[in-house]
């Protein structure tokens, strides 16, 4: 008996992107920065920011129309690397 596969996600698709990390304006403009390389165009308008209750760290969410599996590694690839990114969702 084989394993269920994973459903699949059917591109191009909204898709929303959660960003933890240190709180401030320089991982703001890192996920700003990010977006705008793999996701040119994305409705910053869109973006929701929650602080931690202690104001240590933020979780930033900005949902971006994903075209693809590989647009969507690249794009964790290129936050995880960051100091500032705790994790990426």
């Amino acid at each position: 008996m084989s394993d269920p596969e994973a459903p699949k996600i059917e591109f191009p698709c909204d898709y929303p992107v959660k960003v933890l990390g240190k709180a401030g304006a320089e991982l703001h403009t890192l996920v700003i920065e990010v977006m705008e390389c793999h996701a040119p165009g994305f409705d910053q308008a869109q973006i929701t920011v929650r602080d931690s209750r202690n104001g240590t760290f933020q979780a930033i969410t900005v949902t971006i129309t994903a075209t693809g599996e590989s647009q969507l590694q690249a794009l964790f690839d290129d936050l995880k690397v960051s100091p500032l990114v705790q994790m990426v969702l």
